[in-house]
């Protein structure tokens, strides 16, 4: 080998071509790049191209199943063992130091003090799912749920472990799984956003707005946070109130001059991003006090949700609301169960019993309510219901006296419903503690894919190109639904 040619050694192509010849021989990578498309990529999002609605409907890559769905978010991470999976041995093991590796947010540990589980587990429904006493509404659903037992995650601590759950990342920055079904499928409703969140009243979860951001793509794709009382959306009237008809008139202005400027509007994308956006606005101002107006809903439909009782009248609006944003075309509706911090939320470190009666007591009723009513109306089989936290709970004590459980990442349980989903299935298994994932072992980002395949969407094609890749919600690597719990 010549010296010269031991110069490249080590280098990559990129380097050894950007350097042969002082650089010249990038002319010809640049050639074969803009021959291949890849800088056309770049210039579609000039100012110089013809504006498009960002949220104007479109088909996917294959006929869905589902057209919205909603993710019942529990934050905080519920204990699966004292839910969904149940574990016999751990009854007769409470209280006892066994050796079993865990890691949480108390660091990795060999050996923990069993807590059994604090409820009792029958079989319900033709297809005998097992299901504790914190959910006796639900279980009578039992039928229409498909089990997840075996998901798995990346990180054991609540900030980085929401977002994978909602981005697919544990690092902040990436588009939200909302976010990227509005930017796949749009959305069929122009008067409200098409992806809704609405969170706890103690407030939202630890890390914040960035689990219903859009990330790097256009804040057109992020999430509207939507009350379901009250004022329905905070911070958009104008300081001064208009009368709805004075309302009226500036929309009809607004799309007066849009008309009027439509050519200068095609080629300037951000003039026309910001009068879409201010269109929105007021159509917002409009029908989303409809949206939120129950006085047309039964008294019947309202004690179906458990609107009528104190304990549930919070979660049962939220998904009253829920179910009515579907009937009106939003895509992707979020709630949150917990907010805040500690036992404001799933997170049971100290008393299980306490947090956790408090937290399925809230949502039990309302969510049964949901799945019966979306099903008596014909909506259940287009809207797909996604049920979990961030992670699950430690079959062990995290301190040397209570029944808190630590965090667990390794093997927890989810559930889905509806929009396609074979009901009364189960899939996947912990070992006999609950501990990890043994069998099937399924990782978050396959739950995307399945919900992005329910909706029509291959999650392998769905990309968007962004820091000179094209990034994708399930990452570059090939990513298989859960096919075991697809009807």
């Amino acid at each position: 080998m010549t010296e010269s040619g031991a110069a490249f050694c080590g280098r990559t192509r990129r380097e050894m071509l950007w350097e042969t010849g002082a650089g010249f021989t990038g002319l010809g990578l640049t050639g074969l790049l803009s021959a291949d498309g890849f800088f056309g990529k770049a210039a579609a999002a000039s100012e110089e191209q013809p504006f498009v609605n960002p949220l104007a409907p479109r088909p996917g890559h294959f006929a869905g199943k589902a057209k919205s769905v909603i993710f019942l978010f529990m934050y905080g991470g519920p204990s699966q063992v004292d839910t969904f999976d149940y574990k016999p041995k751990l009854y007769e093991l409470d209280g006892k130091t066994i050796a079993v590796k865990t890691k949480g947010r108390g660091g990795s540990k060999n050996e923990g003090r069993v807590v059994g589980p604090k409820w009792n587990f029958k079989q319900y429904g033709q297809s005998g799912q097992w299901i504790s006493d914190l959910f006796p509404n639900l279980a009578t659903c039992a039928d229409d749920l498909a089990f997840i037992k075996s998901m798995t995650a990346d990180s054991p601590i609540h900030g980085s472990a929401m977002l994978q759950m909602n981005s697919g990342k544990i690092q902040s920055g990436s588009p939200c799984l909302g976010s990227w079904i509005n930017y796949g499928l749009g959305t069929e409703n122009e008067n409200l956003p098409g992806f809704v969140v609405m969170l706890d009243p103690t407030g939202g979860p630890i890390s914040g707005a960035k689990n219903w951001s859009s990330g790097y793509m256009p804040a057109s794709y992020q999430a509207t946070v939507m009350r379901s009382g009250g004022t329905p959306i905070l911070d958009l009237a104008r300081p001064e109130d208009l009368t709805e008809s004075a309302q009226r008139r500036l929309l009809d202005s607004l799309q007066s001059y849009n008309r009027e400027h439509e050519a200068t509007r095609n080629h300037n994308s951000n003039l026309a991003a910001r009068i879409a956006s201010y269109e929105l606005a007021f159509k917002m101002q409009r029908y989303a006090p409809e949206a939120t107006d129950f006085s047309q809903e039964t008294a019947e439909t309202l004690g179906l949700y458990g609107v009528d009782k104190p304990q549930t009248e919070s979660f049962g609006r939220q998904c009253l609301l829920a179910r009515r944003l579907v009937e009106r075309g939003v895509r992707f509706i979020q709630i949150y169960s917990g907010g805040s911090h500690n036992d404001d939320n799933w997170d049971a470190h100290g008393d299980l019993v306490k947090n956790h009666t408090y937290h399925a007591g809230r949502t039990d009723l309302p969510i049964a309510g949901l799945i019966k009513d979306l099903k008596q109306r014909g909506l259940l089989d287009e809207t797909l219901i996604v049920w979990g936290g961030e992670f699950g709970r430690q079959p062990t004590a995290e301190y040397a006296e209570g029944t808190g459980r630590d965090h667990n990442a390794y093997g927890f349980t989810m559930w889905c419903a509806g929009g396609g989903i074979k009901g009364g299935s189960s899939v996947g298994e912990t070992d006999e503690l609950g501990s990890a994932a043994v069998q099937d072992r399924f990782h978050v980002k396959q739950l995307h894919a399945t919900i992005l395949h329910q909706l029509g969407i291959d999650p392998n094609r769905l990309s968007y190109f962004y820091g000179g890749l094209d990034q994708k919600l399930v990452g570059v690597e090939e990513v298989e639904p859960i096919r075991q719990i697809i009807g």
